[in-house]
């Protein structure tokens, strides 16, 4: 298999874990694909000649700086167009009649787990930006500790720390059934 090829296939098996991590983070889906979509560019650019066993740890890296940058962004912004008319609605409400399921069997089930998983990403948002990082990456990632670490930029025993207090604050903030 070629290295386009197998760029390619790497970048389709984290396409749908980045954007999920992008999103909870960044809670726009616009922000987040254009996240998601910077950061493959960078990985396909500057480091498609590394070995494909170093890629996972690099794009996650830059798919995180991505999202720093976005986040940094949204602040400015919002501090800058805070004193214009209507500018208290926020742009990631969203109209309750708008997503309310139609009337169908087991449409309550699903408001409740939609409502479970906003209540989940919320949580994650929360999280100090450390802890959300190793929390995504390894809860939703699927990396193991020393994959995360080499993604993170830090030790293995870094990673274990933040990834146990993330995962503490989270049961004790939604519960147990988590």
């Amino acid at each position: 298999m070629d290295r386009a090829r197998e760029l390619d296939k790497f970048l389709a098996g984290v396409e749908r874990r980045a954007f999920r991590i992008a999103r909870i983070a960044l809670r726009n889906d616009d922000d987040a694909l254009d996240a998601v979509q910077d950061a493959m560019f960078k990985l396909a650019r500057n480091y498609s000649a590394r070995p494909p066993e170093e890629w996972a740890p690099l794009f996650y890296r830059i798919l995180q700086n991505r999202i720093r940058d976005g986040q940094r962004r949204r602040q400015v912004r919002n501090r800058f167009f805070a004193w214009l008319p209507g500018a208290s609605a926020r742009e990631d409400e969203v109209d309750p009649v708008e997503t309310a399921p139609a009337d169908e069997a087991g449409a309550v089930e699903r408001l409740m787990a939609n409502e479970a998983l906003g209540r989940l990403e919320q949580s994650i948002a929360q999280l100090p930006a450390r802890q959300q990082e190793a929390f995504m990456l390894r809860a939703l990632g699927g990396f193991d500790v020393a994959q995360t670490a080499s993604a993170m930029g830090c030790s293995e025993g870094s990673v274990k720390t933040h990834y146990s207090r993330a995962v503490h604050t989270l049961r004790a903030e939604l519960g147990d059934a988590w």
